[in-house]
């Protein structure tokens, strides 16, 4: 099944339907034929709202309820006409795979759990990326951090204190961590204080000044089969985030290079998002690996780069043609804009000026054609009004 042309009816979980991945999953393969069935533990959710979701099942929280969420998944997956499962957050992917010999006769278009903890541990990353020549930020590797610590005063703000793992697992639930930005002594001390910090492997990194770009990517078996990238035109929140409107450009060779050693080397399989900061003196630092689809997946799809049809032949062991990328292609996620605008009118680092420059910016019409809004598609319209609605609720 390539591109373009009309899939089977294959009967496909896509998990995680609160995500926008998620939506962008489920009308790319509802369009080439497939019987999509969308999942969360949400019982109203984003892609479960779309017209190409032909049913929407409901399980435990995975996040709170592992064990519950692994116990559902062996009913419905060996009950259930399912033939390939597509979760979309690093918890599901982690669970589905780790527990794959529960579910044999589902396909799973991921690479094996061992090499998922190779590239989702940042601090292995950290050590293999500097192993294979790739710039990373300065780093101090915490692995006890119930012993000796840096001297706090000693050390040059900013930093970044970065948990080894997005999620941890514990004994009855996951951890979710996040990565915080210190400025002097006293903010390192209380950010030391938290879980992920306290009890738990992390890395003190230099601050990076520089600009966020990603390499997005497919591979069969060790082997690249297609790369995307996109330039960030406005993020929520405005100073550094998600991507609210973004562009379709061609992946930069120097960071597809880099990405491509990393993945190389790693004998990757699936889909993966690596992730730079790019420094002020042209030099793109490696931040991390994400082994799973992203936010702005249907940017990808709407320039040609059909990720969720490409992983669907990839799971059935089909040929993929590398496909062309159309540029200049624009992705508008409506709801995440107005957040921008909003963000940035309360926020006191912008100047007046700077907000009305914004303001005119995003509500200027755009007559090339070329912009698509993410969520907001004529012929699809119930995932717009749920998300209004999720919104305001």
């Amino acid at each position: 099944m390539n591109q373009g042309s009309e899939a089977p009816r294959t009967t496909v979980l896509v998990l995680d339907a609160m995500q926008r991945s998620a939506l962008a999953t489920t009308r790319s393969l509802g369009r080439s034929g497939c019987k999509v069935i969308t999942a969360d533990s949400s019982q109203k959710s984003l892609a479960g709202s779309s017209r190409h979701s032909h049913a929407h099942w409901v399980y435990p929280d995975p996040y709170s309820q592992p064990s519950a969420f692994v116990d559902w998944a062996k009913s419905a997956l060996n009950r259930q006409a399912v033939q390939v499962a597509m979760p979309m957050t690093e918890v599901t992917t982690d669970l589905l795979v780790r527990n794959s010999q529960h579910w044999p006769n589902v396909l799973l278009p991921y690479a094996p759990i061992n090499r998922i903890d190779q590239l989702c541990d940042k601090a292995r990353l950290m050590i293999r990326a500097s192993e294979l020549g790739i710039p990373i930020p300065f780093t101090m590797h915490i692995n006890n951090p119930g012993g000796q610590l840096p001297d706090p005063e000693a050390l040059h703000y900013p930093l970044v204190l970065k948990p080894t793992r997005s999620r941890i697992m514990l004994d009855s639930h996951w951890l979710n961590t996040a990565v915080n930005i210190v400025h002097n002594a006293k903010e390192l001390r209380d950010a030391l204080t938290t879980e992920a910090f306290r009890n738990h492997p992390f890395m003190i990194q230099d601050y990076i000044d520089g600009t966020g770009q990603g390499i997005f990517a497919l591979y069969g078996h060790g082997t690249s089969l297609a790369f995307f990238s996109h330039r960030r035109i406005r993020e929520r929140p405005p100073w550094g985030g998600v991507s609210v409107l973004s562009e379709s450009v061609k992946p930069d060779p120097l960071l597809q290079t880099l990405a491509q050693r990393l993945l190389d080397d790693a004998q990757w399989h699936g889909v993966a998002m690596v992730e730079f900061k790019v420094a002020r003196d042209g030099t793109p630092y490696l931040m991390e690996i994400n082994t799973r689809f992203w936010g702005s997946l249907q940017l990808a799809i709407d320039a040609g780069i059909d990720f969720p049809v490409m992983l669907l032949d990839l799971a059935f062991g089909k040929p993929i043609k590398p496909p062309d990328i159309r540029e200049h292609i624009k992705l508008r996620w409506l709801l995440g804009d107005m957040d921008h605008l909003y963000l940035t009118w309360r926020s006191r680092r912008y100047s007046l000026a700077h907000k009305l420059r914004t303001t005119a910016a995003l509500l200027k019409p755009d007559l090339s054609g070329m912009t698509r809004h993410e969520v907001n598609r004529l012929g699809d319209m119930k995932p717009a009004w749920h998300e209004l609605t999720a919104y305001f609720s």
